[in-house]
């Protein structure tokens, strides 16, 4: 079985699977988060090199104040309880998206994980994070212009390289393999320009109830496409 670099994960469906269950949708969040732990190990078993999942969108901020102040307050457990999971895993942890909406304690956590992490290169872990690709993407437009209008950059320079360089995941390889649970079929925002030529893959089963099983089968689903970038297989 090939196994891809790197897999993409939408983490779809903690709060309605809380709801079937009787329980309200921060039960949900919680046992997502727990999963989140056990998924990066599976991920390092199986030799993926390369994690990055969708936890948080610009998007998101529209959701109850109760619900939103209780993710706040689950991401900064998270990131503290990620320290150990780091180092068990020889993991590196980084953030993308843009923390600046984040409280200051919340921002210095994330700075803190990722200055940690940095000593480790057996798994990248990327959690996006009031993260949204076009917010991501006009983000890395205005820098390119700044840059420009400096002299730092020629117009006639720029090519897909240069703006894949200014992007939150300049430095990584595009998604073999993107995931989304609880049976959504769409993109919501998540990484617009790497996933250009990644073989995605949806299933029913909600983000707390995927398991090694589940991943495993994305897998072998991915194992039986045929990935010819545009191109023609030769027979």
């Amino acid at each position: 079985m090939v196994v891809p670099r790197h897999v993409a994960i939408i983490l779809d469906g903690n709060g309605r699977w809380a709801k079937a269950k009787g329980m309200p949708r921060s039960y949900g969040h919680i046992k997502g988060c727990d999963n989140l732990e056990k998924v990066c190990t599976v991920a390092k078993e199986l030799g993926i090199k390369y994690l990055t999942v969708y936890a948080f969108s610009t998007e998101n901020w529209k959701r109850s104040k109760e619900e939103v102040d209780g993710l706040m307050k689950l991401f900064r457990n998270y990131m503290k309880k990620c320290i150990k999971i780091s180092r068990d895993n020889k993991m590196r942890v980084r953030v993308i998206g843009d923390p600046r909406a984040f409280d200051q304690d919340l921002q210095d956590k994330i700075r803190e994980l990722e200055e940690y992490s940095s000593q480790f290169d057996e798994l990248y872990f990327q959690i996006a994070l009031n993260y949204g690709s076009r917010d991501e993407i006009t983000r890395a437009v205005r820098h390119m212009a700044e840059d420009v209008k400096e002299g730092k950059l020629a117009p006639e320079a720029i090519t897909e390289d240069t703006v894949s360089g200014y992007l939150d995941t300049r430095g990584l390889p595009d998604p073999d393999l993107l995931i989304r649970t609880s049976g959504e079929e769409r993109l919501s925002n998540f990484l617009m320009w790497q996933l250009a030529y990644t073989e995605f893959y949806f299933t029913d089963v909600a983000w707390p109830d995927f398991d090694r099983g589940e991943f495993v089968k994305a897998i072998e689903k991915y194992n039986k496409r045929d990935r010819r970038f545009g191109g023609v297989k030769e027979d």
